[in-house]
């Protein structure tokens, strides 16, 4: 019995102090996210070869999230449930170069509500970020942006608060993160909180490497010169097949150079105090690309809903709130990151369904299961282009403007979409999707259609034994919980939550 009460006396003392901490004192926050970056690819995951020190020391004293996801396996979607804490295709954003919503309600508005001051920089990709787009950065909350269409090497051509798009020369994580210590100063100086969101374009192929950093990995595996891999040719912007060798060697350079920067900005928050009441959070976008997925242990990969696809990096520092080193298997995913802010700053959600959860119990140390499971849904998107719709959005407002390395559709800018779907059909429900409980994971035509796999998560995390036919009951269970939140997702495609 006194054990008992001794327990729940820290469990109270912990909420209060939490509670203390965000009445009095709002943390600020700066979100970090890579681009492609998979769970795989850190030291403190055990890679073999990857040299990410600043990772590992945020996983050491912070929270590391070891069941992290991001709520889709490609990055527009996944942008979208960071700034929305909703599933992507409840406003459209199916893919990338999809566009979200001007409607949607975002994570820069909801805190500028508790005085935040908000700027973005880097990776936007959910729309054009020129001043015109009813989608930009400045529309959903945030004061500033120093932000890309899509994704970027060396040498980014950026727009700042919807001007024209301009090169800076350097390191492009630096380069975001000296921007980002910028903004924090003008923050400390007015005497406000901050909200800052640095989505990076590392590791996203082509890959650039600083001299300095491909040095450090010129003895990777001398057998990977004999596999070659498809991506972008820096030279043409076309698909080209090269060396793993030389890709992988590129692509870590480009980690390192982002981990790096990061601890620039751990460095400046500690030096101006700022550190103790800042929460830094860390993750991927979505799982490892074809161009380097040569070590990863999970099956699948980018654009698949198995664990290759959405596990990815999860960290979060915050030593206020979070004084001591924590690690946690609780399921969490991007989609958790609009709602566990909204409580700690002390604003409600937007009054529409959120698919996140506040993750506020993890740094309570109360949270050891998730509640409900989380739904992974990679939508059939020719359902949306095979019958003739209505644009969502004024398709020249939707034309981007900052260049990168990729030519699509003949060109080096990008094109963005979203369609009006008033009406509701049978083949909306279509495409791969996933229902992940705390054990259980039910995967309806992943890789092959008409076709379902169950696997027990915590035994196989790699998703090789297919139990569907010794537990077909339970997948009974996950389908139907699976086929209601369609039903809930597709309701708002339609607009209803408008």
């Amino acid at each position: 019995m006194k054990q008992s009460i001794r327990n729940f006396s820290i469990v109270l003392g912990s909420f209060l102090f939490i509670n203390y901490l965000c009445a009095e004192d709002p943390p600020n926050v700066i979100l970090l996210m890579g681009d492609d970056h998979g769970w795989d690819e850190t030291a403190y995951n055990g890679h073999s070869h990857l040299i990410t020190p600043i990772l590992d020391s945020m996983a050491e004293s912070g929270l590391r999230m070891d069941r992290f996801y991001s709520a889709h396996p490609s990055c527009s979607p996944t942008r979208g449930s960071v700034l929305t804490g909703r599933h992507p295709n409840r406003y459209g954003t199916f893919s990338p170069n999809w566009s979200i919503r001007p409607e949607e309600i975002g994570i820069g508005t909801m805190v500028k509500k508790a005085g935040y001051y908000t700027g973005h920089f880097g990776k936007w990709h959910v729309g054009p970020v020129k001043a015109k787009s009813p989608t930009n950065p400045g529309v959903f909350g945030f004061d500033e942006w120093l932000s890309h269409d899509n994704f970027f090497e060396l040498d980014p051509v950026l727009v700042r608060n919807g001007g024209p798009p301009i090169k800076y020369s350097g390191e492009s994580s630096e380069i975001l993160i000296d921007e980002t210590i910028r903004f924090i100063n003008d923050a400390k100086e007015n005497k406000k909180p901050f909200l800052a969101v640095v989505w990076f374009g590392s590791p996203h192929e082509p890959y650039m490497g600083l001299p300095e950093d491909l040095a450090l990995y010129e003895n990777l595996p001398k057998e990977w010169a004999d596999i070659e891999v498809r991506l972008t040719s820096l030279e043409t912007g076309q698909a080209t097949r090269r060396p793993f060798l030389d890709v992988m060697q590129e692509r870590y350079a480009e980690i390192t150079a982002m981990d790096r920067a990061i601890g620039k900005l751990r460095t400046h928050l500690a030096l101006t105090g700022l550190w103790e009441n800042t929460i830094v959070w860390y993750c991927g976008d979505n799982g490892i690309p074809t161009s380097g997925n040569i070590t990863n242990p999970y099956r699948g990969q980018k654009g698949t809903v198995y664990g290759g696809g959405i596990r990815v990096p999860g960290v979060i520092e915050w030593p206020k709130g979070i004084p001591n080193p924590q690690v946690t298997n609780t399921i969490t995913v991007t989609s958790d990151i609009l709602p566990t802010l909204c409580e700690l700053v002390g604003v409600p959600l937007p009054d529409r369904p959120i698919d996140g959860i506040s993750l506020k119990g993890l740094f309570e140390g109360t949270m050891t299961n998730r509640p409900e499971p989380v739904f992974f849904w990679q939508y059939d998107t020719r359902a949306e282009t095979a019958v003739e719709r209505e644009n969502y959005i004024d398709p020249q407002l939707q034309e981007g403007t900052t260049p990168l390395v990729k030519i699509m559709d003949g060109k080096y800018t990008r094109t963005f979409r979203n369609f009006k779907h008033p009406e509701i059909r049978q083949s909306d429900y279509n495409g791969p999707r996933t229902v992940l409980s705390n054990r259980y994971k039910l995967v309806i035509d992943g890789e092959s259609k008409s076709f379902k796999e169950l696997f027990d998560i915590r035994k196989d995390p790699l998703e090789t034994t297919n139990l569907i036919e010794d537990l077909p009951e339970l997948a009974v269970i996950l389908e139907n919980q699976m086929n209601d939140w369609q039903h809930s997702v597709v309701n708002s495609l339609t607009g209803a939550d408008y």
